[in-house]
C-alpha cells in the first residue's frame, strides 16, 4: 500500500506521554467458568486485531459473560503525534482518507458526517467506554466517538497472524471507523435496544450483522478512497488483510482453542462471511451494499 504524499488527519491525538493510563474501572469479566492458558492466548491474539475486546472471546470461548464499565477519559486536549514518526503519521494519512470518503457518502445522502477523533496510547488509558487496555486493539467507544490504538498491535499481526503490511493495518482502522459509521446513522443505537430485548442467542446473531457491516464499511473505504486520492494498492495487500479477518473468525478461534464450534454464541461472524463482507464493500464500493440486517444470508 502506498500512501506517500497523502493529507494527513487533524484529529489524531497522541496520549503515549500521558500518565492517564493508571485509572480504575474498566472492563470485567464474569462467568465462573476456568479459563485455559491457550484460550487466553487466543482471546489476547483476537483483540489485537479489529478491536475485539479479549475478554468479549474469553466470555465467547468459556461460556461466560463480559460487562464494561464507564469511565470519563482526561479532561484537555492532547498532543499532536511528533512529525518524525513515521508510523503514526501512516496512522493520520489513513484516518484522513476515511474522513474523506464518509463526507462524501453521508453528502450523497444528504446528510452531514461528523469526524471521529483517534487516540494513540500506550499500555493502558481511560476512555469513555473503560479502561482501555493494548491486548484489546484498537477499538471504537460510542461514548465519546473516539478511536483508541496502542500501535504495537501491528507487530502482532506480521508476526502472529501472518499478516504485514499497512493495508492490514489500515484495513483494521477502517473497521472501527465503520462502527462509527454505524453509532452516527443510528445502526449501533438500535442494535443495543433490541440486544436488551432479546435473548442471549438474539443479540449475539445482532452482534455478527454489526460486525460484518463493518467489515463491508472498510470495503467501501477502500474502494472509494484508492479510486479517488490517487494511493494505491500493491500485489499482495488485499491477502493479507483478508487473512487477518479469516483468522479472527469466531469459528476459527474456537476451533483452535476448544476443537469445536458453537455457532449459537458467535458474536463476530465466520472467518468466511468476514472475508465475503470485505469484499462486497470493495468490490462495489457501495455502502447501500453493506446492509447485513437484511440479508437472508450471511
Amino acid at each position: 500500500m502506498r500512501m506517500d504524499g497523502q493529507e494527513e488527519s487533524d484529529n489524531v491525538e497522541d496520549a503515549r506521554g500521558s500518565s492517564g493510563g493508571s485509572g480504575g474501572g474498566g472492563f470485567g469479566f464474569g462467568g465462573g467458568r476456568g479459563v485455559g492458558i491457550g484460550t487466553i492466548a487466543v482471546a489476547l491474539v483476537a483483540g489485537w486485531v479489529f478491536g475485539i475486546n479479549p475478554l468479549t472471546v474469553l466470555g465467547l470461548l468459556s461460556g461466560g459473560g463480559g460487562g464494561q464499565t464507564s469511565q470519563s477519559a482526561p479532561a484537555g486536549p492532547l498532543a499532536k503525534p511528533p512529525a518524525s514518526d513515521a508510523q503514526a503519521r501512516f496512522v493520520s494519512q489513513v484516518l484522513r482518507s476515511t474522513e474523506v470518503v464518509w463526507a462524501d457518502a453521508f453528502s450523497q445522502s444528504g446528510k452531514t458526517y461528523q469526524t471521529p477523533k483517534l487516540t494513540l496510547y500506550r499500555g493502558s488509558y481511560p476512555t469513555g467506554c473503560g479502561q482501555g487496555e493494548a491486548a484489546m486493539g484498537p477499538f471504537y467507544c460510542p461514548a465519546d466517538s473516539h478511536v483508541y490504538l496502542d500501535m504495537s498491535f501491528f507487530d502482532t499481526m506480521s508476526s502472529r497472524l501472518g499478516a504485514p503490511g499497512q493495508f492490514a493495518q489500515a484495513y483494521v482502522i477502517a473497521h472501527e471507523v465503520g462502527h462509527h459509521v454505524q453509532n452516527l446513522l443510528g445502526i449501533s443505537g438500535k442494535v443495543d435496544a433490541a440486544r436488551q430485548r432479546g435473548s442471549e442467542a438474539q443479540g449475539n446473531a445482532m452482534s455478527v450483522r454489526l460486525e460484518l457491516q463493518a467489515d463491508c464499511f472498510a470495503g467501501v473505504w477502500a474502494k472509494r478512497s484508492q479510486a479517488g486520492q490517487g494511493w494505491r494498492l500493491e500485489q499482495g495487500d488485499i491477502e493479507t488483510a483478508l487473512n487477518a479477518a479469516s483468522q479472527i473468525g469466531d469459528d476459527t478461534l474456537q476451533r483452535k482453542s476448544r476443537g469445536s464450534v458453537v455457532p449459537e454464541s458467535f458474536t463476530h461472524g465466520t472467518s468466511a462471511q468476514r472475508v465475503g463482507w470485505f469484499k462486497r464493500g470493495f468490490e462495489g464500493g457501495v455502502v447501500d451494499n453493506c446492509n447485513t440486517f437484511e440479508a437472508r444470508q450471511l
